[in-house]
């Protein structure tokens, strides 16, 4: 069977263990320019409805690394764009590579496409979840302060696809969410597809959500597809920067996350991200590594070495 990365809870509190183990190895072995090339011959197709800097980057790059070749759509560019179906698109795609990525609007387009796919899927944002920074992000808190197991995320800001997967992940791993949102923007609990609220509160002020804190985290507060809404947006995040204060109120090692772009100035203040709490360059770069891992796992399983 055909495994996917759809959202977090597609793998398990065990497989994410080894994914976390792996991409450490990898990692160690980018850093020491030693050359690993388990997916020799293999290619990527990484289909675009959402434009980024990041996931394109991390994903075409670690597949090269890996010794495989990154195949770049953009819907625009393609029959997706001109109203092909789904499932046709996916049934042809999946014929012609060996690993998809789809970074898309909604998650119901890439369930589609997953369902009529010969190879694995992976999730490279929706609107609903963004599992693979949710990735890099915890794999990010596990070098600099060991396991996340127990351990406190105050997320504050819109309740978005990052906010949505630090949910999930929670519930896999075992660590807690302290949310702080505007009203009206608060966590949908069908939306973020959670099972319960044992590791989940809510906060209506973002200083009682940061109380003692392990990890600091925010996004843009309009998310692509909400420019529309930017300049209301504005009014109401305004008391949800995450400031000096903020991250004073957090354990005194915390540590200050954001997925990028950043505006500084609205939902982080330049001092808080480019201070030295701030942890957001290795979290960038961590997608990549984390992504080849995840790569590795859904086209050769389990690798012991």
């Amino acid at each position: 069977m055909v495994k996917h990365f759809l959202q977090f809870r597609d793998l398990s509190r065990d497989e994410l263990a080894y994914l976390f183990e792996r991409t450490r190895l990898i990692k160690n072995r980018f850093k020491k320019y030693q050359p690993y090339h388990p997916l020799v011959d293999r290619s990527l197709a990484m289909i675009f409805e959402k434009s980024s800097t990041r996931t394109r980057l991390s994903f075409e790059a670690g597949m090269q690394q890996l010794g495989g070749s990154a195949i770049y759509l953009n819907t625009r560019d393609t029959q997706l764009g001109r109203g092909e179906p789904v499932e046709d698109a996916a049934e042809v795609i999946s014929r012609m590579v060996d690993i998809v990525m789809i970074r898309t609007f909604e998650q119901d387009i890439i369930e589609r496409f997953a369902a009529h796919s010969r190879v694995p899927v992976i999730n490279g944002l929706t609107n609903e979840y963004h599992p693979c920074q949710i990735l890099a992000d915890i794999f990010t808190f596990i070098e600099h302060r060991g396991s996340i197991r127990g351990k406190t995320v105050a997320w504050i800001g819109d309740s978005n696809n990052m906010c949505n997967t630090w949910l999930q992940a929670a519930e896999v791993l075992g660590f807690n969410v302290h949310v702080s949102t505007p009203p009206g923007y608060e966590v949908e609990p069908e939306r973020a597809g959670l099972y319960g609220t044992d590791h989940f509160e809510s906060f209506a002020d973002p200083m009682d959500a940061c109380r003692g804190a392990d990890l600091v985290t925010t996004d843009v507060w309009t998310s692509m597809g909400w420019e529309a809404e930017n300049e209301e947006r504005l009014k109401a995040f305004a008391d949800w920067q995450v400031d000096a204060e903020m991250m004073a109120a957090a354990k005194s090692g915390a540590v200050f996350m954001h997925c990028l772009p950043a505006h500084r100035g609205e939902e982080v203040t330049a001092e808080v991200i480019d201070g030295a709490q701030s942890v957001v360059w290795d979290e960038a770069e961590n997608r990549l590594h984390v992504q080849k891992a995840l790569m590795e796992y859904l086209l050769l399983g389990r690798i012991e070495s």
